[in-house]
């Protein structure tokens, strides 16, 4: 079960914005808080409250930061449609694009014999999902792209990708790191249908890894994605 809530500090309440397509509402539109190093943004933060399998979370978001006025649908959709890593899941999980770290901080919780791994190019989300899990007390390899080592091979890989950052920024982005999963990993990707959630489920059969609909719920699609077989 994942229900969310919103408890904003020193920010509009979600009533007082209408979402935008997908549910990103107005002031998460642009490509700000996907791409930018150093976002100008006024970094108003807010607090987002949301549970997962019983147990709540309270994260600090802050603006210039993906969703930063409530858990995004699509992280929800995704947290609630696919399976989670149990307490004995070992290896390097991968939160990819981090945001204020709400996915990473559940695998965290869920999986503390695993080592996860947090990325994102805003250096603001950086901070943020570095702090939201030492609030909580959890171990979160918090990192920018480019300071991941070579050599970690990922069992698992978790992504609300930045589809409107335009396809090939998009391609590029999953051609880097889906070649990192481990030969019997897997990764787990939420996409809106309307912003091409199922062209790009073809587009990755298109580049050989095994794609599947593990489930749709609220006008997004989880897609379970495995590396090419030999």
């Amino acid at each position: 079960m994942l229900v969310a809530k919103d408890a904003p500090t020193g920010a509009s309440k979600p009533e007082d914005q209408a979402p935008g397509r997908a549910g990103r509402r107005p002031s998460d539109e642009g490509p700000e808080h996907y791409f930018t190093a150093d976002p100008a943004t006024p970094p108003r933060t807010s607090d987002v409250t949301f549970r997962v399998k019983d147990r709540e979370f309270q994260l600090r978001a802050a603006g210039g930061v993906f969703s930063a006025g409530r858990l995004d649908p699509g992280t929800a959709v995704l947290l609630r449609k696919a399976p989670l890593p149990d307490p004995a899941t070992e290896g390097a999980l991968l939160d990819l694009g981090c945001g204020y770290g709400p996915i990473a901080c559940v695998l965290a919780t869920v999986a503390p014999r695993a080592t996860v791994y947090a990325v994102d190019v805003n250096a603001r989300a950086r901070e943020l999902t570095r702090a939201n899990a030492e609030r909580l007390g959890l171990d979160v390899r918090v990192s920018a792209p480019d300071d991941v080592a070579a050599d970690v091979r990922f069992a698992q890989i978790w992504s609300n990708p930045p589809i409107r950052v335009g396809k090939p920024a998009l391609h590029g982005l999953l051609r880097t790191w889906l070649p990192r999963l481990a030969p019997d990993g897997v990764a787990w990707l939420v996409v809106a249908r309307h912003l091409g959630g199922d062209s790009l489920a073809a587009w990755l059969g298109d580049e050989g890894y095994d794609v599947a609909r593990h489930a749709s719920q609220q006008g997004f699609r989880v897609l379970r994605v495995t590396p090419p077989r030999p």
